[in-house]
């Protein structure tokens, strides 16, 4: 005869053991004999991951990185755009996340730092280390599929006419409201020119006129002088005494001419020299009328470059218009 007893969910059977001649013992020591337990562990598994790792798993179609913040210690998930994001992105994230965290790098398994500027879909075909603090994650990405360069060739194609359909529809609204931006910029800086512009033209007349005063003051001078050494030469002495005077006045004259283009660097030239004084007049009246030269000059050439950009955004081929023909006969 066979008896079984249910021990940790296993049946186990024990066979009673008889003798003939032998005398009936107690109920509790015959129940020692009939049944013969053993003790049985029990072993538990998990698949939770350790609080210490960082993993990177594929949840529809994206990598998205599990990683213990320091703050808290609790684990966060971070999805990732491989083709939006780089390493910066991740690192930024991760700060904007935790503010306990006061460094975080990434480096290549042969201990080399990658920089911020390189692209997740790079940093995810190889085993990479996050820093974070002073703790080390060491990352093993799970391997994708490649995709094939024809598959890579046709959708390069797709991106393109997609880019172009949507130059197309929206070209126009851009060009409209890039073109309002500009007059407006043109509008407000006309009317901060307008006042320097009356300013400046009053102090351009002022030194017009003292530079045109100086240049026939110098006629004045030279006839003046002729004047005189003619008076000299016939009616006072002799052309014998004149003449080493009007040699000395010369050779005065060619020290004061390189003297000149020694100061100014410049050839002694009349328009020159004119032009010359006339700044050196204009500026002496903006420094007294407290006139700034460079806020004008800054806001004609932001003018120019507003005027040339409206100029190259009203082109025929930005409009997608036929051009204007040469001649127009």
């Amino acid at each position: 005869m066979s008896l079984c007893r249910r021990v940790c969910n296993v049946w186990i059977p024990v066979r009673r053991q008889a003798g003939l001649g032998r005398r009936r013992e107690t109920t509790k020591s015959r129940q020692g004999q009939l049944f013969s337990l053993r003790q049985c562990g029990m072993t538990f598994y998990s698949t939770l991951v350790s609080s210490d790792e960082a993993t990177v798993e594929y949840k529809h179609g994206f990598p998205v990185i599990s990683v213990t913040l320091p703050s808290r210690n609790e684990r966060c998930q971070f999805l990732v755009k491989p083709l939006l994001m780089n390493v910066g992105d991740l690192l930024k994230d991760l700060k904007n996340e935790d503010q306990g965290i006061s460094r975080a790098a990434i480096f290549s398994e042969d201990g080399t730092r990658v920089s911020a500027t390189t692209p997740m879909t790079i940093l995810l075909t190889k085993n990479f280390e996050l820093v974070i603090n002073e703790r080390k994650y060491f990352i093993k990405p799970p391997l994708r599929d490649f995709v094939s360069s024809e598959h890579s060739i046709e959708m390069d194609d797709v991106k393109n006419l997609v880019h172009k359909l949507y130059t197309a529809l929206h070209s126009e609204s851009h060009q409209l409201h890039k073109e309002g931006e500009l007059l407006s910029k043109l509008e407000n800086l006309k009317g901060e020119l307008k006042n320097l512009e009356q300013v400046k033209s009053q102090l351009a007349l002022k030194a017009e006129a003292k530079s045109n005063r100086l240049m026939w003051a110098g006629l004045a001078f030279m006839s003046t002088q002729a004047g005189a050494l003619a008076w000299l030469t016939w009616w006072v002495y002799s052309w014998d005494i004149m003449e080493p005077v009007t040699y000395f006045i010369t050779y005065g004259s060619s020290m004061a001419f390189y003297a000149y283009f020694l100061l100014t660097r410049q050839d002694c030239v009349y328009p020159d020299i004119k032009d010359r004084q006339f700044l050196h007049y204009f500026h002496r009246g903006a420094r007294r009328n407290n006139f700034d030269i460079q806020k004008y000059n800054k806001i004609k050439e932001e003018m120019a470059e507003v005027e040339k950009n409206l100029q190259r955004l009203r082109d025929p081929l930005q409009l997608h218009l036929p051009i204007e023909p040469l001649n127009k006969n």
